[in-house]
């Protein structure tokens, strides 16, 4: 299995270095080629939402559209993707930061009653706990 960074995922993502991003998608294209897994850690995902939106300027339509495009990429595996879908699926109908509805949706996931907050709008999501 091969795990990728976040640096990585953000040039397959938003192909802004083109030199980069070439040795990203042949190193994936190399993998798939090897029926070796790409790894993509639920940490990766996090840190490239907040990459996409405080570097490149992108709002949450924009790291939606370009989150569920990864989600579909066959070459790429997911640590949690039921809890990234359940995650997308949260930020797209609540005013919680995507942060909180993948805290919210894998603290669940993992066995968690609930997760205790003191963010009154993360505490909106049905299992967040506002203290």
């Amino acid at each position: 299995m091969l795990g990728i960074d976040t640096n990585v995922l953000v040039r397959l993502l938003v192909s802004d270095d083109p030199a980069q991003t070439r040795r990203a998608r042949t190193l994936i294209e190399k993998a798939a080629a090897d029926e070796e897994p790409v790894l993509i850690s639920t940490l990766v995902v996090l840190e490239t939402e907040w990459v996409l939106r405080s570097r490149y300027g992108f709002d949450r339509a924009g790291v939606h559209a370009l989150f569920r495009r990864m989600l579909q990429a066959r070459e790429l595996s997911f640590e949690d993707e039921e809890g990234i879908e359940e995650a997308l699926f949260n930020w797209e109908t609540s005013s919680c930061g995507f942060a909180d509805c993948l805290i919210a949706a894998h603290h669940r996931r993992i066995g968690c009653r609930t997760t205790a907050t003191f963010d009154a709008k993360a505490a909106k999501l049905s299992s967040m706990l506002l203290l």
